[in-house]
């Protein structure tokens, strides 16, 4: 299957990854960054997976989440009847849990399952049994265990089981991970569990306040997004996935399912402005929390506990999503000197006490920590946006980020009535615009280029007018604006920069896909130049990339019509809904 081709299901701990097929090819327990115990995704059969759907049936006939909900419902449609297959995972009580709910819908349909469990992303085949009518298995430190009525038949490291199911009637399965040393999980009621998890989601989406269209267009990325926040910790993941590629068959592979502080910032001030004042106070308390310390130690991402040490290695058993190897977990980039972070860290302090947020003393002090740090070191260079691993270069965005930090700190005394050393922090935002100004910008292109000197463009020049840099009318916003739409566009969407053999930009071979969040900046962009019915149309051809249950990946092949990167993808979930805030 294709990447769009799946659905999101999760507890806010964890994720599961369900195919039109009925299989469940990708799920990490206990935690959104644990080994996979069903890692087919990324391999084939034998890494793992269960499948649930009529016999002799491929793909469903539709499927849908139930409202306002992380409930998938797929139906098939077959010659004897019809069938829904219900998939979620409850709220988190003492242990994880995924139920999928057998529904017959119209006439009897027979129904075919298929599980094959393999600990430690597909290595590792489990020790399977029976315990008083219900299936355990257990490798090392995992417990898996498995209630249902229908007889699973055990045979070659798999079990399956066929029945038959009739118009009105109900067949359970649940799966329950815990650690392999506790004693036996209880048993939970599946129906139960249901209605919890329904009024679970609903009453959390009933709190956003968006109006009309916005909400209508906004409220499934919220929900991924809330789906995305480990909430133990309210850190908020990148990606539930790893190693999805942002080329076919190339090596751009990552593992996104840690917390990136660029992401969560924005993915807070998302949160704030549609009304979850709650999940962004969680979210800043795990930003304080991780980042305390040396502000020199301040890493890009972290662990969705804090954790800093994310060694990244390979996965040379696992073949790759269509062969696009090597399959790599955690992130060397964690180590990064990333100088736009701080910038978008204090932006999102400043918009939070902005839009309600009450005042932190203890996080005043922190963002006054980082300045003084950024105040000594803006005028390095870095790896900037888009962790290239290339030589580090003086990134124009990465300045413009660190012009916001210093603008955001003396509006926070100007405006909220904190204190700091004002006249030192105006003096750097003077410098550090006229510096991109004279340093970032190509009179004779009339454009903004990616780092002082060079001759390439960045779609991250797409955010100078809108985080306020530069006024949307000014000739050289519009100057970038129209040397973007030249030179990084590809069937109407955006590029992060050119990417071509013998470009030494970010270190790697091989090309990618049009970075979907880009295009989000794009249309904001418009807008701000006055040029909203090509604003709106780009939006509207954004939004019609989703998948049928209203998902978006990382990247996005317009020659093939295909989604690529890791899915679903926060960062551009975000950016949708900062761009229908900004166009409704």
């Amino acid at each position: 299957m294709r990447i769009e081709d799946y659905a999101l299901i999760g507890d806010t701990q964890s994720a599961a990854l369900v195919g039109r097929d009925g299989s469940i090819d990708w799920l990490c327990l206990p935690r959104f960054d644990s080994p996979a115990c069903f890692a087919k995704l990324l391999g084939d059969e034998s890494n793992g997976f269960w499948r649930l759907a009529p016999a002799g049936h491929e793909m469903a006939t539709r499927r849908a989440y139930a409202g306002d909900t992380l409930i998938l419902e797929t139906v098939w449609e077959t010659s004897t009847g019809t069938v829904k297959v219900i998939d979620f995972m409850p709220p988190r009580h003492a242990n994880p849990a995924l139920v999928r709910i057998v529904e017959g819908l119209s006439g009897t349909v027979r129904m075919t399952t298929e599980i094959s469990i393999r600990f430690d992303y597909g290595s590792i085949v489990p020790w399977a049994r029976r315990l008083g009518g219900r299936l355990h298995a257990i490798g090392g430190p995992d417990s898996v265990w498995i209630d249902t009525p229908v007889h699973l038949k055990g045979s070659g490291g798999r079990h399956t089981g066929v029945f038959t199911i009739a118009a009105g009637q109900r067949r359970s399965f649940v799966f329950t991970w815990h650690p392999s040393h506790q004693p036996e999980p209880g048993i939970i009621d599946p129906g139960e569990q249901f209605v919890e998890t329904s009024r679970f989601w609903k009453e959390w989406a009933s709190r956003c306040w968006l109006p009309g269209r916005c909400r209508a267009t906004v409220i499934r990325s919220l929900i991924t997004l809330k789906a995305l926040t480990y909430s133990p910790t309210g850190g908020v993941v990148a990606a539930p996935t790893t190693s999805l590629p942002e080329h076919l068959g190339g090596v751009r592979n990552w593992d996104y399912r840690f917390c990136w502080l660029r992401d969560a910032a924005m993915t807070l001030d998302a949160l704030t402005e549609s009304g979850y004042v709650t999940e962004a106070g969680a979210w800043l308390d795990w930003l304080l929390r991780a980042i305390a310390g040396r502000p020199e130690d301040l890493q890009i991402m972290y662990g969705v506990a804090g954790e800093r040490r994310l060694p990244e290695q390979t996965l040379d058993w696992l073949p790759g999503f269509e062969g696009s190897r090597p399959v790599r977990i955690g992130n060397g980039a964690a180590g990064q000197l990333q100088l736009d972070v701080y910038g978008e860290v204090l932006n999102c302090f400043y918009r939070a006490r902005k839009l309600g947020m009450p005042p932190h003393d203890y996080a005043w002090t922190i963002v006054c920590r980082l300045m003084d740090f950024l105040e000594r070191c803006w005028t390095q260079p870095d790896e900037g946006l888009w962790e290239v691993r290339g030589p580090r270069r003086h990134f124009v965005h990465s300045k413009v980020m660190a012009w916001v930090a210093a603008d955001r700190q003396v509006r926070a005394i100007e405006e909220l009535g904190h204190t700091g050393p004002l006249r030192r922090w105006r003096a750097m935002r003077d410098r550090i615009h006229a510096e991109v100004c004279d340093r970032g910008f190509d009179p004779g292109r009339g454009t903004f280029t990616q780092s002082y000197g060079s001759r390439e463009l960045d779609a991250a020049l797409l955010l100078i007018p809108i985080v306020g840099f530069l006024p949307a009318e000014d000739p050289r916003v519009v100057g970038t604006i129209d040397a973007i739409e030249r030179e990084l566009m590809t069937d109407c969407f955006v590029l992060r920069y050119p990417v071509s053999e013998g470009n030494e930009i970010d270190g790697l071979p091989g090309a990618e896909g049009a970075f979907l969040a880009c295009s989000f900046w794009l249309a904001e962009a418009l807008d701000l130049v006055g040029r909203k019915d090509e604003a709106v149309d780009l939006f509207e051809r954004l939004l019609a990339l989703t998948n049928d249950v209203g998902l978006l990946p990382e990247e996005y092949d317009p020659v093939q019509g295909r989604h690529l990167g890791n899915f679903p993808q926060a960062f551009t979930h975000l950016h949708l809904i900062h761009t229908a805030l900004a166009l409704c």
